[in-house]
């Protein structure tokens, strides 16, 4: 007899399992779920009693891990003001111009659409690095935060961000929005650690110690602070880094020193470390980040879309780095979901590739790049690389003992027919193929593409109201 908690999802066309080399396949067919754990993977017959999960025609993959997210973004997708922008003046004309118009209202709304549009790509672990933060502010973020991942059944990292020191464009700011002290932002961490934080590997919740960006949003010290509160706490650390070669000029200038290396002089570096961007570094810093094993949040899309470039992740990967992918917000990245940044990241990285190419008379080897980066790969970096980063190890990876945290994949639409190795479909042929069934932890949180209990054009219709009120508050143009 099969246990209550028993299913069988059975008769999947392919399997990635986002582990590295020839393991990265298994020929299934089958896979057996046990307390939300998967307990066997193969050809096998069904118990009685058991529920079944009906595979056939579909791909199976890890559910995806976003390693960094601002969820509060997904009202601000779009923003004429911003799209000319490189991240200085976008930051200004965008999520800084916006931050003091969000209510609790639109905050939760933001929340759940972005959610939602992770989920509906396969997506069951989120890290957001939630920076709305200001003195005695009308809501709580954090709550809304976990609410509504606990309601949709998905694994939430909150990522605390803050400023505690003014960036140059921070005098724009209304003097309402006013920056917190270190005291008190190191406060509410621990606050929300002894609420929220789970250390299992297979948590639910996480807290992680966020600091918008070193140095602009926190002093030298502040950041030193920063790392050994978060490592009394047991939590990790999480920021962004050398997003632009501002970067480059504002540590040179102010510390004679690399953004790396300020960090690794301020103890932020490490394998409880994963920053986010990382596309402008120099030689010796990929080194350093390898050699102390500190991770990167590698968000292609976004770093396109703001001009910053391309990170180069299979060089900080064969350094030693611990290689995740993260969405970004929806203000630098108009679609959010796990899917198309795979893809980016696919095709980006082989494109760098290329882009070191030179001819043979002034010594070049190769005429291109395709070799660097497979679908594999990619996989990899999303799904085992993301738990990883986060210290989730339970997660990421289809192995007999890991948490069933499982998408499958319905290859149905023409973009997809034709495929000699369906395997590769949902990374290599973009687009969005049907999710025939989402689990996490064990639970089915979403099948044939509904989420219970959601009405998506209601969400729609709310998503628009919800923009011309924001638009109404800062005065911007419709």
């Amino acid at each position: 007899m099969a246990s209550a908690n028993s299913w069988l999802i059975h008769g999947a066309s392919a399997l990635l399992t986002g582990l590295p080399g020839v393991a990265a396949r298994h020929a299934g067919p089958d896979i057996r779920i046990v307390d939300g754990r998967i307990q066997a993977m193969g050809l096998l017959p069904p118990r009685p009693g058991e529920r079944q999960l009906d595979a056939r025609g579909c791909v199976i993959y890890p559910a995806w891990i976003n390693t960094h997210h601002h969820l509060f973004q997904s009202l601000l997708k779009g923003v004429p003001e911003g799209l000319g922008h490189n991240l200085g003046g976008w930051l200004a004309a965008v999520p800084q111009r916006y931050r003091g118009a969000f209510d609790a209202a639109s905050f939760r709304l933001a929340v759940r659409i972005g959610l939602t549009e992770l989920m509906r790509s396969g997506c069951a672990t989120v890290a957001d690095h939630h920076y709305l933060y200001y003195p005695d502010m009308p809501f709580d973020g954090a709550a809304i935060l976990f609410e509504e991942a606990e309601q949709l059944g998905l694994r939430l990292v909150l990522c605390r961000g803050g400023a505690t020191q003014v960036r140059p464009f921070d005098a724009r700011v209304p003097p309402a929005l006013q920056l917190e002290s270190l005291d008190a932002y190191l406060a509410d961490v621990q606050r929300l650690v002894g609420r929220y934080h789970q250390p299992a590997a297979d948590a639910w919740r996480r807290v992680v110690m966020a600091p918008t960006s070193p140095p602009y949003s926190v002093s030298a010290d502040g950041l030193r602070e920063t790392a050994r509160a978060a490592r009394s706490l047991g939590i990790r650390l999480h920021s962004h880094l050398s997003e632009t070669v501002d970067y480059l000029d504002e540590l040179r200038e102010r510390h004679g020193c690399s953004p790396v290396e300020f960090c690794a002089a301020h103890e932020w570096l490490g394998r409880d470390v994963w920053f986010a961007h990382l596309v402008k570094l120099l030689p010796e810093e990929i080194q350093l980040l390898g050699s102390t094993g500190t991770g990167i949040a590698h968000c292609p899309q976004s770093n396109a879309r703001l001009g910053s470039g391309i990170a180069d992740v299979v060089a900080m990967e064969a350094a030693g780095m611990g290689i995740s992918l993260g969405v970004d917000g929806a203000a630098s990245n108009e679609a959010c979901d796990m899917l198309s940044e795979t893809h980016a990241a696919w095709l980006m990285q082989r494109a760098k590739g290329g882009e070191a190419a030179r001819p043979r008379y002034a010594g070049g080897k190769a005429e291109g790049g395709a070799q660097v980066c497979a679908v594999e790969d990619v996989v990899r970096w999303g799904t085992s690389g993301g738990a990883a980063v986060l210290g989730l190890n339970d997660l990421g990876s289809l192995e007999v003992g890991k948490a069933a945290d499982i998408a499958l994949y319905r290859l149905d639409d023409p973009r997809y027919f034709g495929l000699h190795d369906v395997a590769l479909g949902p990374v290599l042929c973009a687009g969005r193929p049907t999710l025939r069934a989402l689990l996490v932890g064990g639970r089915l949180v979403l099948e044939n593409d509904r989420i219970p209990g959601l009405d998506l054009a209601e969400l729609g219709a709310q998503a628009r109201e919800a923009v011309i009120s924001l638009q109404r508050k800062v005065g911007a143009r419709r």
